[in-house]
């Protein structure tokens, strides 16, 4: 079977997407930066690379001799202290693994995006794969680096490069333990740390169909061309019930007005950058995408990829099962 390099294999996605491609016979190498935890990943049936995207000279002793590439590797939070980090990991560093799996000679090449960056102001209809957003309408640090990355990744493939573009939707189910944003939401919840909502609408799918939906779209995806993987549409109180459900806690029911929650993600902001080298409980990038409308519609992707997620409520209880085994809550239903 094919030679894969997998870059950021040990994150959320990346590990459900290295076990996949294992099991159906390919020779998998995955870079990740030193010091990263790889515990979690088939290490005696894997091949394991040290190094940083952002170096070029690393990047290109991993992708020598490799058939195809998956390029995961970002800072996916919506905070980084400098911010400059962005730009560097997610978008000079997403340039150094296109640019150097094209000159290796690789077949197939996938880069993955975001969801966030398919949002607008003013959006009426539901997103689609097919989503035109100008560069002014991006909002924050997080979602420019990631956009310029998409950019370069059709730029690339308009000249010829077998690059296929993923943008999944936010990820949910077990074994995100470096917490996403909605990992971080939903553990939140389950420790008793969120007994407020924002009216906000997200977009949710198994971590698991993602990966396999990167596979069908490094098989069957034409390059050039944006491949949407979602799912459901729940509002953040929608999700709320549920982990209420699974847990016995009591739901929210107190919503936080937009500006409120504004003035204190700033506040919460301005008090990391100056003494903190977490992320803040709320970002600045992440309430103002709760005001867009983020209903999406990847039908036509998932048809065309063969891919037929399982209920998200499903994934969520998963997700809560696998916090409880790992020891970060107790208190389950």
């Amino acid at each position: 079977m094919a030679q894969v390099l997998v870059t950021g294999g040990a994150g959320f996605i990346g590990s459900h997407l290295v076990e996949l491609l294992v099991e159906r016979g390919h020779r998998v190498r995955v870079l990740e930066r030193p010091g990263v935890d790889v515990s979690h990943l088939p290490l005696d049936r894997i091949s394991i690379y040290q190094g940083d995207i952002r170096d070029r000279k690393s990047v290109r002793e991993a992708v020598r001799g490799c058939e195809e590439v998956y390029h995961l590797a970002a800072n996916p939070q919506l905070w980084v202290k400098p911010r400059r980090l962005f730009h560097e990991v997610n978008f000079l560093g997403a340039a150094n693994v296109l640019e150097e799996a094209v000159s290796a000679g690789t077949r197939r090449i996938l880069h993955t995006s975001t969801e966030s960056i398919l949002t607008r102001s003013r959006q009426t209809e539901p997103i689609r794969e097919d989503q035109v957003v100008p560069p002014g309408d991006v909002i924050g640090p997080y979602c420019r680096s990631k956009y310029r990355a998409e950019c370069y990744a059709f730029e690339m493939a308009r000249m010829g490069a077998p690059i296929v573009v993923v943008n999944p939707t936010l990820p949910v189910g077990p074994g995100d333990r470096g917490l996403s944003p909605p990992g971080r939401m939903m553990l939140d919840f389950c420790m008793g740390k969120r007994r407020e909502y924002l009216d906000a609408e997200l977009n949710l799918i198994d971590v698991r169909d993602v990966a396999l939906g990167m596979v069908r779209a490094m098989e069957r995806g034409k390059p050039g061309r944006r491949y949407l993987l979602g799912h459901e549409n729940l509002s953040i109180r929608e999700v709320f019930r549920i982990l209420a459900s699974l847990t016995g806690l009591p739901e929210p029911t107190r919503r936080v007005p937009y500006v409120v929650a504004l003035i204190a993600a700033g506040i919460s902001e301005i008090v990391a950058d100056l003494w903190m080298t977490h992320p803040p409980a709320a970002t600045l990038t992440g309430v103002r995408l709760t005001r867009r409308r983020m209903h999406f519609d990847a039908s036509a992707s998932l048809e065309e990829l063969g891919l037929s997620p399982r209920p998200v409520r499903q994934s969520i209880a998963e997700a809560v099962e696998w916090f409880r085994a790992s020891g970060r809550i107790s208190r389950v239903a």
